[in-house]
């Protein structure tokens, strides 16, 4: 094995040197930057005194702002409550509201199961995704939290057991590189300079570090997991669950070892499954970046060159995308169909630049049209060449050290180059020859590692390996009969499509940081260390049981056991995550027997076979049983553009950031903090200015999870917009005033009804009611058929439209002019409809709604503690008022049309309308609404009348609004028209517009794979049709009513 080099640097002492060199620019360049700004800081400051005496000349109008919320009650007692008339609780302040709750939530033991697994609801249980250790959680994760968490509240509402057990992973790779990198920049040195056993100490302490900023951010976001279970995937128990796997497979002989080809990254100096491979597609030559290379470097070029004949004048000329790979070359082939070579099958080439022979062989895989129809053959270093060297015997020769820089296979000529500088040096060498022949651009794919952006070289590497054809069969299985439900329906689709094609599991990685393999290398005295195909190995969980197998196999032999220096894929052990936190391989551990299988897996359809399809792999193995019934995959975040979310773009966001909010000048800074090139940097600075001008405002918590609901609907990927995060950030305040209102207005010694009479409700409770009773009952079928955006639309639409904008606003006459009894039926409905609502919205918004909730006033002393605890609503067939609800909603869109029309012909006040009905029935009933349809009217409208049935000559001067076949409302606008020409001008043209629009979305629903979308967004295209359609029927009648208008102003004039 090579000896490792510091994290990109050369593998000879010039090129270290000159890393060095990079890195003090570097650093230099980064003081530079961090200089600048601290002067641009500096300079504000010195600017802020003038700016100050300015303002203290003229007193600003509004009120200062408020010192930083400080909270009075100790960590993990129950909130004490402040009054509303405290300035932090005078209007909605996310800080002070969410301050407190989260610490007496935990110590009080609410999240954990509350029935010991034998709830007669059921249970649910959910194993968070565990996040990588490796620094601060993003908005991805929040999205994850937030719908897993909403899930987890309803389901303990609802009287389940509930458990969300929550954990980080080691992330092998990831952590291992970034305190690689970290201990270079600090001290120039490298793991091997440490030892394993200091750089394992030194990652634990790292570890320790980051592992808690994750915690206290997924606090902060409200996730209510039970922390006394939490798991690390390198815990004991874990780990035993692990060493146990990779012993039992290998028993069973689906764990083997194997000299191949793996996918090997030269930067993080390991293995990578196929799945840790990006292919990055070129459409002919480019120049890309390659870690460790200060210039770029050419790809999607086909090299031509010739090998001469050995014996002979003769050469045959080959073309290859990867000149370097030649000096690994050991065979030439072509198609033995092909009459330009077939005089050459049987003899040999001869290596131009090592004493090699290279076979010419005839074989059905070349394509004679291709290139040059003769294939340079590199079996240890192409997948493709790999398989026909195994064919035709020929020789593999490696001529990479582990680093990317070439052996002495390569020949003294180039041994110790980069390989990707000898791609260019060969080249150069074939020249002076008169063997090249020229280049043409070439469309090709380009491997790269997932996690460097290396390009992946193909290397021979004896690894251990996973069978998994009967694996992959049967976690296929239970899909398909229904055992595991996968939705969408796009991500259960590619589950099957990957299992029905699933390729053998390499999960021997060359790290420190993880589960190091449980396999021993016997070494016979007398007998070379070199490892070959024969070499035995032993498996035992441990060293002792490792012997005593040996020693059983091997008796009479002297040897010595040597241990693998690898470590297990991070994936194996991450497959082991439902079961293993869980107890096993203990099964009788009463939280495997209680708990498992899980009832749901939530998370990304990117890992969905990194991760999802391995654990129904494993479990099913080694369980015989489903590690979870379920598995619901989010879409993936993007940026308000609908770019990937990426450090260098400056796109990422941390959702802490939001909670607590961030000027721009900080967001700026935190660019400079970390390994962003100069020109990163810039170019995420202006990224950041665009998105997010004043910085990101304070939103808190509950803001953030609505708002990650309401995005998720399914579908495709979410463009992330920070202004639709504040609009909701907003509807936090609404409920905030909403419940300030209620509880004011409920009498000092007011006791909630423990049985309301329904019988002496007014029309406007009965409709409130039954609208509160419609959005329970359709919000929780939402949350059952995983409808987050729906539930989350049925929600906000209940409390803001109906209650807040109706209910409320129509109660304020009641309570003011209403009798004794009709103020005590509104306070009751009110009280009922505010409790209610709060439950309903706890899932989605647990700190505001706990805040408030602790405010109600009591009927009994034996309530939950937390609304956490309380029941969710549900359905009730006494608050059906479908009648009266259909009569209060005719004289709500009577209001709404009214209001619309005030706002399209700017009436703010004293506005005259009519309501005109054709039917008997319709005049009952809007006549009967009239009150509430003059209060819901607001200040724009001064006079409401209903227009007598036998009156079929409406107002002049009016704008209509069509409120039904039989109804319509009319509002005198022609005070505000100067000019009926050129406003009947205006209404033809916005019915041209809204024609065009209605034939657009006419042709949007019968579009091919419309139907294909989800549910919310049919359903919000199909709104936008008939609101289109309504507004096309309410210009057509006031362009009638104008017309009648513009006639008789004519008639008049020609008087």
């Amino acid at each position: 094995m090579d000896t490792p080099v510091a994290p990109g640097a050369g593998a000879q002492s010039p090129a270290k040197q000159t890393k060095e060199q990079k890195e003090k620019v570097k650093a230099e360049k980064a003081a530079e930057k961090a200089a600048k700004f601290a002067a641009k800081q500096q300079a504000k400051k010195q600017a802020q005194p003038a700016q100050q005496q300015k303002a203290a000349a003229a007193p600003k109008a509004h009120a200062p702002a408020l010192p930083p919320y400080e909270e009075k009650t100790p960590a993990g007692e129950k909130k004490v409550i402040q009054p509303f008339d405290h300035p932090h609780f005078q209007a909605y302040n996310p800080n002070a509201v969410e301050s407190a709750w989260y610490g007496w939530w935990e110590k009080s033991g609410f999240f954990k199961p509350q029935h010991g697994g034998s709830s007669k609801a059921g249970k649910f249980v959910i194993s968070l995704p565990p996040p990588n250790v490796t620094g601060a959680l993003h908005v991805g994760h929040a999205l994850a939290n937030s719908l897993q968490d909403t899930l987890i509240r309803w389901y303990r509402m609802k009287g389940y057991d509930t458990l969300w057990v929550p954990g980080c992973d080691h992330a092998g790779i990831s952590t291992q590189s970034v305190v690689e990198k970290t201990l270079w920049k600090k001290e120039k040195k490298t793991r091997v300079d440490l030892g394993r056993e200091n750089f394992v100490d030194l990652v634990w302490k790292w570890k320790a570090e980051y592992h808690q900023r994750i915690n206290n951010a997924q606090r902060l976001m409200g996730g209510s997991m039970d922390w006394s279970r939490e798991a690390f995937t390198l815990d004991e128990n874990l780990s035993a669950a692990t060493m146990e796997t990779f012993c039992r497979l290998h028993d069973e002989g689906l764990i083997y070892r194997s000299n191949r080809l793996v996918n090997w990254c030269t930067q993080l100096n390991t293995a990578l499954s196929g799945l840790e491979v990006i292919n990055k597609e070129i459409p002919g030559r480019t120049l890309l970046e390659v870690p460790g290379y200060e210039k770029k470097v050419e790809f999607g070029v086909l090299t031509y060159f010739k090998y001469p004949i050995d014996g002979t004048d003769e050469t045959i000329e080959v073309a290859t995308t990867r000149p370097e790979t030649m000096l690994g070359d050991s065979g030439i082939a072509v198609n033995p169909t092909d009459t330009r070579y077939t005089h050459l099958v049987g003899k040999k080439a001869r290596h131009p630049f090592i004493d090699r022979l290279l076979p010419i062989v005839a074989d059905d895989y070349v394509d004679a049209e291709f290139g040059t129809g003769a294939v340079k053959l590199t079996p240890a270093h192409d997948n493709n060449d790999y398989q026909l060297g195994k064919r035709h015997g020929l020789e593999f020769i490696n001529i990479l050290n582990e680093n990317g820089t070439l052996n002495e296979n390569a020949g003294p000529k180039f041994q110790g180059q980069k390989r990707f500088d000898a791609r260019y040096t060969v080249v150069e060498e074939l020249t002076k020859l008169g063997l090249y022949t020229k280049k043409e651009p070439n469309a090709m794919t380009i491997p790269l590692c997932e996690k460097s952006k290396d390009v992946i070289e193909p290397m021979m590497k004896p690894q251990w390996w996973v069978s998994m054809k009967e694996m992959g069969s049967a976690a296929l299985d239970v899909v398909k009969e229904g055992k595991i439900k996968i939705s969408p329906e796009s991500a259960r689709k590619s589950y099957e499509r990957w299992l029905e094609n699933i390729n053998d599991w390499c999960i021997s990685r060359q790290l420190w940081w993880g589960h190091r393999i449980p396999a021993y290398r016997v070494i016979f005295d007398g007998e070379p260390d070199e490892e070959n195909d024969d070499t035995p190995w032993i498996v035992g969980r441990t060293l002792e049981e490792a012997q005593s197998k040996a020693d059983d196999k091997f008796a009479g032999r002297n040897f010595r056991l040597e241990r693998d220096v690898d470590c297990l894929d991070t994936w194996f052990s991450s497959g082991l995550w439902p079961m293993s936190i869980l107890g096993w391989p203990n099964t009788e551990a009463p939280d495997f027997k209680n708990f498992f299988p899980t009832s749901m897996l939530e998370t990304g359809w990117d890992i969905l076979f990194f991760w999802v399809a391995r654990m129904i792999m494993l479990s099913l193995k080694l369980t015989g049983k489903v590690p979870f019934t379920e598995v619901y995959c989010h879409s993936l975040i993007r940026d308000s553009e609908g770019r990937k979310m990426s450090k260098s773009l400056g796109n990422v966001i941390d959702p802490l950031d939001i909670i607590t909010g961030i000027d721009l000048e900080s967001l700026h800074a935190k660019l400079l903090v970390g390994n962003l090139k100069e020109d990163e940097v810039a170019r995420a600075t202006k990224y950041q200015k665009t998105a997010f001008p004043n910085g990101i405002p304070e939103c808190g918590a509950d803001a953030l999870r609505f708002t990650l609901l309401s995005y998720t609907t399914g579908g495709g990927d979410i463009s992330f917009d920070i202004k639709v995060m504040h609009a909701y950030r907003r509807f936090c305040n609404k409920v905030w005033q909403a419940s300030k209102y209620v509880l004011g207005k409920l009498p000092q010694n007011f006791v909630p009804a423990a049985q309301p009479d329904n019988s002496v409700l007014s029309v406007p409770e009965r409709w409130i009611l039954y609208r509160m009773n419609t959005a329970v009952k359709t919000l929780n079928d939402a949350l059952e058929a995983r409808e987050f955006s729906k539930a989350t639309k049925i929600a906000h639409q209940f409390f803001y439209d109906e209650l807040c904008d109706v209910f409320i606003e129509n109660s304020k006459s009641i309570l003011n002019d209403g009798t004794p009894v009709e103020q005590q039926s509104v306070q009751q409905t009110l009280y009922r409809t505010l409790d209610t609502s709060l439950r309903l919205l706890h899932p989605f918004l647990p700190f505001i709604t706990e805040e408030l909730w602790q405010r109600l006033p009591r009927a009994a002393a034996d309530v939950p503690a937390s609304v956490m605890l309380a029941p969710y609503p549900t359905y009730d067939t006494d608050l059906d008022f479908v009648s009266e609800a259909e009569d209060y909603e005719l004289g709500i869109r009577c209001a709404g049309g009214l209001r619309s029309l005030a706002a399209d012909y700017n009436i703010r006040s004293d506005g005259r309308a009519f309501i005109k009905a054709n039917t008997a029935a319709g005049f009952d009933k809007v006549s009967a609404q009239l009150p509430a349809i003059k209060t819901l009217c607001g200040k724009a409208i001064a006079d409401v009348k209903v227009l007598d049935l036998d009156m079929t000559e409406i107002p002049k001067g009016c704008a209509v609004y069509v409120i039904s076949a039989d109804i319509v409302v009319l509002l005198q606008v022609s005070a505000q028209i100067t000019d009926i020409s050129a406003e009947i001008k205006k209404i033809t043209a916005k019915i041209q517009k809204t024609n065009i629009a209605i034939a657009k979305q006419e042709e949007l629903l019968k579009r091919d794979g419309f139907e294909k979308v989800s549910d919310v967004v049919q359903e919000q295209e199909r709104k936008k049709l008939v609101d289109s359609q309504s507004a096309k029927e309410n210009y057509e009648k006031t362009l009638e009513e104008f017309n009648k208008l513009s006639i008789g102003d004519s008639a008049e004039t020609k008087a």
